[in-house]
């Protein structure tokens, strides 16, 4: 098996174009990006940015062009680097958010995709172990692609609520409509973080809540900190006598809240129901600030008996089955992960 190595400098690179009139290039520094809509936070250059600033993160910039220097598609993937309690104890590895962004042309959106998916694959194989591109917009975009370029599926749960058909508190089960009426009578309240003394609280229940869950990757705190300055994104810190006890992150793209990272004291204050109040705060603030849906951005495999996913669902959210697809540069481990993971 390869011993993969903290990457080396990836400068910019260019590759050929299967399609004709066409340049695909991918960019490594900010400075350099061209003009790119930047309607999708997931692949924006303020995004770019954020990840450029963060230590352990390496952003990538896959950018297809026209003749005329016209940019007609556009895809960011993030290199991740992290440490690990069990070997090989530094796992680096490749993350796509979405299919990315494309322009009106008249070139197929499927192959532009799978153009700037392989030049992404060619520039980290060997570099990390393994890519992981999730949160596609529809179960079954780029599937051709995907296979012709040796990614495995692996289903998924997604959870969204919608607040622009009807009010959050008319969805809410009747059970959770008491349990928020009996914390916020016993004095829980959510806000947001607007103080270091609150930082600093919120990193460190993230990072204590997340320790022993090795899927579940948290950034720097820089990122943090860029994603509040970029406005962009909010954190917010639930308190019972001053006392952090619950904590989020959303970010906000396309008329729509994503909760990212969330984490509750749940064990030491179950009488308040801290993990209750940090998403029903995180759902009212989307719905009061006008957003169409609340998206919960990772609640796991579809296991038949999944906790995390029952209490998301008890705010009145769809679920809906989708993939997330994997390649593991290891040729071996890709094929017996795919052969696992088979349909």
């Amino acid at each position: 098996m390869k011993i993969l190595k903290i990457p080396p400098t990836i400068e910019k690179i260019s590759y050929f174009c299967r399609m004709n009139g066409l340049k695909t290039i991918i960019y490594t520094k900010s400075a350099e990006l061209p003009a790119l809509s930047d309607d999708n936070f997931f692949h924006s250059r303020r995004l770019f940015s954020i990840c450029e600033q963060t230590p352990r993160q390496k952003p990538l910039m896959v950018v297809v062009s026209d003749a005329s220097g016209r940019v007609v598609s556009h895809l960011l993937g993030v290199i991740r680097v992290r440490t690990t309690l069990l070997p090989p104890f530094l796992l680096i590895h490749c993350r796509v958010m979405g299919e990315g962004v494309y322009a009106e042309s008249e070139y197929p959106k499927e192959e532009l995709f799978g153009e700037m998916l392989g030049a992404l694959n060619k520039a980290v194989n060997g570099r990390t172990l393994f890519i992981e591109v999730s949160h596609l917009s529809q179960k079954m975009v780029g599937y051709r692609q995907f296979r012709q370029q040796q990614f495995f599926p692996v289903h998924w749960m997604s959870i969204h609520n919608s607040l622009h058909s009807r009010a959050p508190e008319e969805r809410l089960t009747e059970k959770m409509q008491k349990r928020i009426a009996t914390a916020t009578a016993r004095g829980v309240t959510t806000e947001t973080v607007s103080t270091e003394k609150d930082f600093k609280a919120f990193s460190k229940l993230l990072r204590k809540h997340n320790l022993l869950k090795p899927k579940r990757y948290i950034p720097d705190d820089m990122f943090f900190r860029k994603l509040m300055e970029s406005g962009d994104g909010r954190l917010f810190v639930t308190k019972f006598r001053e006392r952090v006890i619950g904590c989020s992150a959303c970010v906000y793209s396309g008329g729509n809240a994503y909760l990212w990272y969330s984490a509750f004291r749940r064990k030491t204050y179950r009488p308040l129901y801290p993990d209750v109040m940090t998403i029903w705060h995180a759902i009212k603030h989307a719905h009061e600030n006008g957003y169409q849906h609340i998206v919960f951005m990772d609640v796991g495999l579809p296991f038949s008996k999944n906790l995390f996913r029952e209490f998301i669902l008890k705010f009145g959210g769809k679920p809906t089955s989708t993939y997330r697809w994997f390649r593991i540069s290891v040729k071996w481990m890709n094929a017996l992960a795919a052969w696992i993971y088979r349909e």
